[in-house]
């Protein structure tokens, strides 16, 4: 994230800095608009695959609000409301607008809700999650990318996520049980730490397949009894989960 520009405190100064910093914000928000009419059109032509044609209201609302630009790369700003993935450095990427709100959307997250984040990359899911529930907690096991998450997430006001520098494969059962857990880099299979972190009546949404070959975004529910329900949702490419097994 680029740095805060330094102002000098003079008043003719002010006046001349205040337009070209509205016309920006103006602008984003546009832009933030049509990324969500990308997103509706996206989900009536996958509507067959997911079950429905449009997401809940609550999940367009923060895509609408939360600001896309502040999680890229200074050099990846131009293209920061277009409905792609984007490199953000260390062979990570951020998901394509369109994946973050289907992933959002399935976890059906809820105003008390705890949530738990396998990835946290730039922190852009982990700022839709937590406008949407109580607590959000994050692990990311690439050490530049959770500080730097850390600090633009701590600097935007987002004061009910945590970030923790790890490896997610085994959760963090500090904070267990949990409503919901998103994964949001690809797993050979669905790890068990992270199975038995999920609280009775809990939803999970993980990618699951190797790398570089055809993934599954896969929905997990956890019954009451403890069983598991899963639906397959449709096929993605994520990178892929690393770390010690």
């Amino acid at each position: 994230m680029a740095a805060p520009t330094a102002f000098v405190i003079a008043a003719s100064l002010l006046l001349v800095l205040s337009a070209p910093r509205d016309t920006a914000a103006q602008d984003f928000a546009s832009e933030r608009h049509r990324m969500v009419e990308d997103i509706s059109a996206l989900v009536r032509q996958t509507r067959a695959e997911i079950g429905k044609s449009a997401f809940d209201e609550r999940v367009m609302t923060v895509m609408a609000q939360v600001p896309r630009h502040e999680f890229v790369p200074p050099g990846q700003v131009v293209s920061a409301y277009r409905n792609r993935p984007l490199p953000i450095g260390h062979g990570q990427t951020i998901s394509q607008p369109y994946i973050v709100a289907l992933m959002t959307d399935l976890a059906r997250v809820e105003p008390g809700d705890a949530v738990l984040e396998v990835g946290t990359g730039s922190g852009y899911q982990a700022a839709v999650m937590a406008r949407l529930a109580k607590a959000v907690h994050t692990i990311e096991i690439v050490e530049p990318l959770g500080l730097q998450a850390a600090q633009r997430l701590k600097s935007l006001g987002y004061t009910n996520v945590q970030v923790r520098l790890g490896d997610g494969y085994h959760g963090w059962e500090e904070h267990a049980p949990y409503d919901v857990i998103l994964v949001t880099a690809a797993a050979s299979h669905i790890p068990p730490p992270l199975i038995s972190q999920l609280k009775a009546g809990g939803r999970m949404v993980i990618p699951v397949g190797a790398a570089f070959m055809v993934q599954q975004l896969m929905l997990i529910e956890k019954n009451l009894d403890g069983t598991l329900s899963t639906r397959q949702i449709l096929p993605v490419a994520f990178v892929p989960l690393t770390g010690r097994r």
